[in-house]
């Protein structure tokens, strides 16, 4: 068993390693000529509405742009913010989303609307808790083109502000960068190689639309890893990037939304019962064995837990995570663990934004 635990968590140190040298990080940017349309799918984000039209506002290097926000049948004061806040900015589009479907899950539906409403060819995909450098926009083009990409997704700092939030946040760019080798899946269009984060995503359209759209996914609850998954496989090329340095998300703000949130997708992250069974099984040998045998005084333990610290403090330091909470991983492992059984416990019975999920 230790045995196992070593070499899986060699592993993950490996992958972290070598993923230094060939992630994509955005931060110099051109001065982006080409049309480009930001979407944004709001629905009752009344404390993140002001914020995401001001950052949009600041964003530089952008010659020809519009900014689309959908208000998706909000029940508080998101409309009114916004179209009060964007009054007077020609860039910017109000729109209100039509009913839901039957059949679809909301953000698939609101991103199917405000595609189809989309003018231009290069389509950006922002969730409304995302702040922005002001030029993350024209950064992450520039990136996208220079590695000859078809879709990108530059993954925002995760703010983790409470102990549930710095215990769990952090794993989520930790679980790529251990686990993906980026070099060859940026150049690969197989499925399992898929990596996106919906909270900032770049398609060309043209891809999205010969892949099927939204209408594809639209009842997957993890749109942003479909959509990736979709795009490969009608073989158009993507990667995950870092974008750390142009962007921050602050996803959730107490353990009960933290739990909600992950309780409504972390089930269908790993492809079925089986491969979270594999998630948790991985989890264990590089989390949790290695710091009851190291406890216990065995060498191997104390190497394998060696080897996955310094796994997630290199992906600490690229992601602006904090390097003191990789020390406590096994506390982090343990806690995913729980959430990916409540998450298959609690499945189609989570309230999110008013909707079951």
């Amino acid at each position: 068993m230790l045995e196992i635990s070593l070499g899986l968590s060699l592993l993950a140190l490996l992958v972290t390693l070598l993923n230094t040298f060939s992630l994509i990080t955005p931060q110099k940017s051109d001065q982006i000529e080409e049309k480009i349309s930001v979407l944004i799918p709001l629905r009752n984000e009344e404390e993140n509405a002001l914020a995401i039209i001001e950052t949009l506002s600041a964003q530089e290097k952008l010659s020809n742009v519009e900014f689309l926000i959908l208000n998706d049948n909000s029940t508080d004061k998101t409309y009114e913010l916004i179209k009060s806040s964007a009054r007077g900015d020609s860039r910017f589009k109000i729109m209100q989303g039509s009913p839901l479907p039957e059949g679809w899950l909301g953000k698939p539906w609101a991103l199917a609307q405000l595609s189809e409403a989309a003018n231009n060819e290069i389509l950006i995909c922002i969730d409304a808790d995302v702040r922005l450098a002001s030029t993350a926009i024209a950064a992450a083009v520039t990136a996208m083109h220079k590695n000859r990409l078809d879709f990108f997704s530059p993954y925002p700092s995760q703010v983790a502000l409470s102990f549930s939030e710095r215990m769990i946040q952090p794993l989520l760019q930790w679980s790529w960068l251990s686990s993906v080798p980026l070099a060859i899946a940026k150049r690969s269009t197989n499925p399992s190689f898929a990596v996106a984060n919906g909270q900032f995503f770049i398609v060309k359209k043209h891809a999205l639309e010969k892949s099927g759209g939204y209408s594809s996914i639209k009842s997957e609850v993890l749109d942003d890893m479909q959509m990736a998954r979709l795009l490969l496989r009608n073989k158009f090329k993507g990667s995950v990037g870092n974008g750390a340095l142009i962007a921050q998300c602050h996803m959730y703000s107490s353990w009960e939304e933290l739990e909600n949130g992950y309780a409504k997708s972390l089930w269908k992250a790993f492809g079925g019962l089986f491969g979270s069974f594999i998630a948790i099984t991985l989890l264990i040998f590089t989390g949790i064995v290695p710091l009851i045998a190291a406890a216990s005084g065995s060498s191997l333990g104390w190497s394998a837990f060696a080897a996955v610290l310094l796994s997630r403090i290199i992906s600490a330091r690229i992601t602006r995570a904090s390097l003191f909470d990789s020390l406590l991983h096994p506390i982090s492992a343990a806690l995913f663990v729980y959430l990916i059984i409540y998450s298959w416990l609690m499945r189609g019975r989570i309230q999110w934004k008013g909707r079951t999920v």
